[in-house]
Order: structure tokens, then sequence, then C-alpha cells
């Protein structure tokens, strides 16, 4: 009996390492979200500001960790083609989050995973949402467009 129940254990163990792990992955996907966007607002704010500057006028760049002398002309198509890739990227990347989403959901499910604190913020809003008739926004859930 004592083997069958340390082996459930470390089976539960090996299920609660799997789920950290997916958990950690959606977080890393949300921080490479976070820093495309940023990135991208970067981008989108250069490119406006050299769009109102005289073409031959000089700027500078950094490249790979050196500063390099240009002109608006050089510069200005480079950085729309760069903003064009991150919006790319932060297209792909919101896919991967989704997807890492619904893996997590399901995975939970598969294997009756409940979350500390999860279904008691659930409950309160909805009879708060049944009282009212608004909808509440449940801040544990992910949602995907």
């Amino acid at each position: 009996m004592s083997s069958d129940s340390a082996q459930a254990a470390k089976g539960q163990e090996k299920v609660v390492a799997q789920f950290q792990q997916l958990r950690n992955d959606q977080r890393n996907l949300a921080n490479s979200l976070n820093t495309l966007e940023m990135d991208l607002r970067e981008h989108k704010t250069v490119i406006e500001t050299l769009k109102s500057v005289d073409q031959d006028r000089k700027c500078f760049r950094l490249i790979g960790g050196v500063l390099c002398e240009r002109t608006v002309k050089e510069v200005l198509p480079q950085l729309v083609e760069n903003k064009d890739f991150i919006e790319k990227k932060i297209r792909l990347v919101n896919d991967d989050l989704s997807k890492k989403g619904q893996e997590i959901n399901k995975f939970k499910e598969e294997h009756n995973i409940k979350i500390r604190g999860e279904h008691l913020s659930a409950e309160p809003q909805k009879s708060a949402e049944a009282d009212s008739g608004s909808k509440a926004e449940n801040r544990n859930v992910l949602v995907s467009n």
C-alpha cells in the first residue's frame, strides 16, 4: 500500500511540475509580447518624428551596439520594415499565447486541477452578475479574440 501511495504522490508531483512549466511558458510568452509591444510603440514614435524631418538630415542609428551615422531617407524605410516585422511577430506571439492558454485549460480539465482562490472569487461574481444583470470581469481568465 505504501508503494502505491508513493507512486501516486510522484504522479501528482509530476502533473504539478508539468502544469507549472506550462504556466511558466505562458508567462514567458506574455513577457515577450509586452517587450514586442513596447518596441512597436517606440518604432511608431520614431517613424512619425522622422516623417516630418528633412530627408537629407543626418541621424544616428544604433545597430548591434554600434552607433551609425545615416540620413533620414536611409533609416526611415528600414524602420518601417522593422515595424512591420514586429507587428507580424506580435500576431504570432498572440496566437502562441492563445494556444498555450487553451493547452493549460485542457490540462487543468484532464487532471482536475483547481487553483486556490479561483473558485472563491468566481462565486461572489456569479451572484453579483445575477443580481445586477451586468457582466463582471474575471481576473483569472485569459480571453483571446
